[in-house]
């Protein structure tokens, strides 16, 4: 896990998940700052390293009439900004091989969007850029098969991987969490990731617009703590009925701070235990 530690610095705290959190998308310079301000006041407070996390461009959404982004190179230039101003780690998500390159100029860790974890020329050309590599399990594929993306990356010279679960499909328009894959993607010699909040959409919906079930956040983090994730993926908004992507299953950014510190207990409460089996 040595790159958690290059990547998190002075902030690494092994005892404690790591949280990555953000708006879903790079909407403006002020929702950033605002959302970037809050969330590493309370990280710092309450010792979580913390990734900044925006998309600087959402391909994949399900209506042709959604919000994609403010163009890619304004978009990064800003998360960059944001990183720079709250010295912070900074992530978002690649649709492409082509982007990988582009991207990392800019962000710390990449992230490979579920619907993509298994594109070889995408893993390859992200493994190739030397940043840290987040891959979100496909909703289509088990917590073990995710070995081969692992395999991917490292083949291609870089042990910086992080997996992150996002729950599986589960019939047409939902998805459920099998907890079983933190374990056993850990297995895999990375850490593992929970996304608490994209694992609670109700995809393709015939509104065109994705659904969400926000208020089961905290259950799917608590679950996830308990269960040894290393860190918790949390997309915020100070208003997500306003936002222009994913405002469904985002937390408002106010509810975060009572929640981190719950998870907080949780993860003590764990460790605690873990470490009275090994003595």
């Amino acid at each position: 896990m040595n790159h958690l530690k290059s990547l998190f610095k002075e902030q690494y705290n092994p005892d404690n998940f790591f949280l990555i959190a953000g708006p879903c998308v790079v909407e403006s310079e002020e929702l950033l700052t605002t959302v970037a301000e809050k969330v590493s006041g309370i990280c710092k407070r309450l010792n979580i390293p913390y990734i900044f996390k925006a998309s600087y461009r959402k391909a994949n959404r399900t209506s042709i009439h959604s919000f994609t982004g403010m163009g890619d190179v304004e978009g990064l230039d800003l998360l960059q900004k944001t990183g720079q101003a709250f010295n912070l780690p900074v992530t978002s998500d690649i649709h492409s091989a082509a982007e990988a390159a582009m991207a990392a100029a800019y962000v710390d860790v990449l992230q490979i969007p579920a619907f993509l974890c298994r594109q070889t020329d995408i893993l390859l050309a992200a493994a190739e850029t030397g940043k840290v590599v987040n891959v979100k399990k496909g909703q289509f594929v088990s917590g073990d098969a995710m070995k081969f993306a692992v395999e991917k990356i490292k083949q291609a010279g870089n042990n910086q991987v992080i997996l992150t679960e996002r729950g599986t499909t589960f019939g047409y328009q939902d998805l459920v969490v099998d907890y079983r894959n933190i374990p056993i993607m850990r297995g895999h010699g990375v850490p593992v990731v929970m996304d608490c909040t994209h694992s609670l959409q109700q995809p393709n919906q015939t509104s065109g617009v994705t659904g969400g079930n926000p208020q089961m956040i905290s259950t799917i983090a608590k679950a996830a703590i308990a269960t040894g994730a290393d860190g918790l993926f949390i997309e915020t908004h100070p208003d997500p009925s306003c936002a222009l992507s994913d405002g469904a299953n985002m937390l408002r950014l106010d509810l975060l701070e009572e929640l981190l510190e719950q998870l907080v207990r949780i993860r003590e409460a764990v460790s605690k235990n873990v470490s009275a089996h090994h003595h």
